[in-house]
């Protein structure tokens, strides 16, 4: 064994023990908090559907505000770091009108893939779910349940989108880390700001050149699951059309130090989404500051004939880095595919309109959205 897989083994069983001790002592010390079941909003198509959640002990988080005060958004950003898992507990889901169990794993997470009926209502893309915890009750002997929804991409849609978010939705300066950490430990989501002109822009998309059609969003990240209700929070209050958000579990794995690295998780969670939706093409949207232009080009030779154009805004300030994306650029142009590094949303709106993906009349409200977000 070399020094990495020794220090790697000798991390990742520190964290078992810790977290064995934890569990054990917190088991005692948290009788009196309530049991709270986060859900991901599942995805995926009328063959398939991926419901993802985590079980802990804790309140729900207080409703943010534009008034929240610096130690306000400093204990919000604790809670939500330091959350108390619950592992091996079974967990109810109710779909369709069916019902499945799963068991949450030592971080509190669980998963499950179900297969919806035939008869799913056309036409429609939210569908509600349950979570239950058969086997626990409340500190007040309630039972613990949470209502959600799942998406499903109509059978009517022209196509999806999948879109990065950090510097691509909400400017997080990712490239700083140090402007990152103070953005994401002492903002809230009243407090960030998103790239001008996102919200009509993505509306247009959803919507399609015909405005009457639902084509699905579908954003992925490498921040980590802690952060989810954050962003629900923020693409709510900036107008940005709701879809599921798939962040990352940042935890220890006996492989690696990471459970999935930046450019593994990113393009997993792409693969899925395509996976599950096989009769669509998709719009590929991201940025330059870190991988989202090598990443994509992987899912542009993995999938061809299924990404209809690929747009990366630029926030780097180096040539260098540029003339990559332009190589890469050129790669895309040979299979026939639009790959732009823009300066902002309305050019690679503009563009969309171009080729068909959004109504060239949208055009005026992305140019006026820009213009709000930019406080002209």
């Amino acid at each position: 064994m070399n020094w990495k897989e020794f220090l790697q083994t000798t991390a990742v069983g520190a964290e078992e023990q810790f977290d064995r001790l934890k569990n054990r002592l917190f088991g005692r010390l948290d009788a009196h908090k309530p049991y709270q079941i986060v859900y991901y909003r599942g995805f995926g198509s009328p063959t398939a559907v991926w419901v993802k959640g985590r079980v802990l002990r804790q309140r729900d988080l207080s409703t943010p505000s534009d008034n929240d005060t610096f130690w306000q958004n400093m204990l919000a950003t604790y809670q939500r770091f330091e959350s108390d898992e619950v592992p091996g507990v079974t967990v109810r889901v109710q779909a369709f009108g069916q019902t499945h169990t799963t068991v949450s794993d030592e971080e509190g997470y669980f998963e499950l893939t179900i297969n919806p009926p035939d008869d799913l209502m056309p036409g429609r893309a939210w569908f509600p779910v349950r979570y239950e915890l058969p086997d626990v009750t409340q500190p007040n002997g309630d039972a613990v349940s949470k209502d959600g929804y799942l998406m499903i991409s109509p059978t009517y849609s022209q196509f999806g989108v999948i879109s990065d978010i950090d510097d691509t939705v909400l400017v997080t300066e990712a490239t700083s880390l140090l402007q990152t950490a103070r953005l994401t430990f002492l903002g809230n989501a009243y407090t960030r700001l998103p790239f001008a002109g996102v919200a009509a822009f993505y509306r247009a998309l959803q919507s399609g050149p015909v405005t009457t059609l639902f084509n699905p969003i579908y954003f992925v990240s490498s921040s980590p699951w802690n952060l989810y209700d954050l962003l629900v929070d923020f693409f709510r209050i900036q107008g940005i059309p709701k879809g599921p958000i798939l962040l990352r579990d940042l935890g220890l794995s006996k492989t690696q130090f990471f459970k999935s690295s930046h450019h593994d998780h990113k393009l997993g969670m792409i693969r899925k989404v395509m996976d599950v939706n096989p009769q669509l093409p998709f719009v590929l949207i991201g940025d330059s500051g870190q991988q989202d232009p090598e990443i994509y080009s992987q899912v542009l030779r993995d999938n061809p004939g299924r990404i209809l154009a690929i747009y990366i805004r630029n926030v780097s300030m180096e040539d260098r880095r540029d003339a990559a994306i332009r190589e890469l650029i050129r790669t895309a142009e040979a299979v026939k595919v639009p790959m732009l590094l823009v300066p902002d949303t309305v050019v690679a709106a503009e563009h969309a309109a171009s080729i068909g993906l959004i109504d060239p009349d949208t055009i005026p409200e992305i140019r006026a959205d820009r213009r709000a977000d930019e406080g002209e």
